[in-house]
């Protein structure tokens, strides 16, 4: 096995980008509106505060490579193959520049990420929805009042 040097966090992500032709909201609209996938792999508590661009398909950044390899048996069904047009996107466009790149390396050669990530994506004006997911939030489960058997709210 052979060590490389040691890069910081800055001169990967320079590396990964290097290697994408990233894409500004307006053109992440096309490229939504001609077919391309756009996946939007932010945590489910941002996704519920900030809001989810409608048409995006949700993958956990965990399983992002399973879910979006055409040869895993894991894949989702929108994937089509190696030379779909795949765009994700994070919050502000760092963790999905690392991710699209991951994905080239796996021979997704059209993966790419939205430049500025979702915040890009709302200053553009572009459509946002709020659907509220039914699933109680971390934060809700752990401030959450019960009645109380003396008839008092207490929390949980």
């Amino acid at each position: 096995m052979t060590c490389k040097s040691p890069r910081s966090i800055d001169e990967v992500l320079t590396a990964a980008r290097a290697r994408l032709r990233r894409l500004d909201p307006r053109a992440t609209a096309g490229a939504l509106a001609a077919g391309a996938l756009l996946v939007d792999i932010r945590p489910v508590e941002v996704r519920r505060r900030d809001g989810e661009v409608p048409g995006a398909l949700v993958v956990d950044r965990n399983v992002l490579e399973w879910r979006l390899d055409p040869a895993s048996p894991h894949r989702l069904a929108a994937v089509t193959g190696w030379d779909q047009t795949i765009i994700l996107f994070c919050t502000e466009g760092y963790a999905s520049s690392l991710a699209a790149a991951a994905l080239q390396d796996l021979g997704l050669v059209n993966a790419t990420d939205l430049e500025g990530g979702f915040v890009a994506w709302t200053a553009a004006g572009l459509p946002v929805g709020h659907m509220r997911d039914p699933r109680p939030s971390i934060l809700e489960l752990i401030t959450q009042t019960v009645p109380h058997p003396d008839g008092e709210p207490a929390a949980v």
